[in-house]
């Protein structure tokens, strides 16, 4: 005899926020309902409430699952330049982290969505790296780091970097290290 149906909350939970985040990524957070999501996964919306609570929590999970900072303080720290021109220059996005940035420009006009970008910004990202960093000038080096890196991978993706000629993605490489190197060594620029 068959008997009900076995769940698996952690699997219905992974299951929803990769629902989330191909919604937000393509439709941004003011165009996702929650009932969108639960039906991506063929389940009642009351589920998304519970395993998330709310729109808000559910976009900020999904925030979380595309990019984890934590790759970026491993390896040497004088080579921190280097490696991190190189994965913006050479080896383009991975797609859970292109999703990231998808869901942000997408959601940028929305004013829940920008509370909650600018929060998992700041704790996330800022704060770690200027705890990294240290000194006095951390926050304004940090600051300037996450532009660089925001704006080199935003700049990748409109523009290719393939456009370029191998000699001008080395030189692009090259420069931009050294730019973040200066940065994270607190040299001037």
């Amino acid at each position: 005899m068959c008997g009900p149906r076995m769940r698996n909350s952690l699997a219905t939970r992974a299951a929803l926020l990769e629902a989330a985040v191909r919604r937000f990524t393509r439709d941004g957070y003011d165009d996702v309902g929650m009932r969108d999501v639960a039906g991506d996964v063929g389940i009642d919306a009351a589920l998304v409430v519970r395993y998330f609570g709310s729109k808000e929590q559910l976009f900020e999970a999904a925030l979380d699952a595309c990019f984890d900072g934590d790759d970026l303080w491993e390896g040497d720290r004088a080579t921190f330049g280097a490696r991190i021109a190189e994965q913006l220059v050479d080896r383009g996005q991975d797609a859970e982290k292109l999703h990231g940035l998808l869901i942000i420009l997408r959601s940028l006009g929305s004013a829940k969505a920008m509370d909650v970008i600018q929060t998992s910004c700041m704790r996330d990202f800022i704060a770690p790296l200027t705890a990294w960093l240290g000194g006095d000038d951390a926050p304004v080096r940090a600051r300037l780091l996450a532009g660089f890196i925001m704006g080199m991978s935003i700049s990748r993706e409109i523009t290719s970097a393939g456009a370029l000629s191998d000699d001008h993605c080395r030189e692009l490489r090259d420069r931009l290290g050294r730019t973040l190197q200066a940065l994270v060594d607190g040299a001037p620029t």
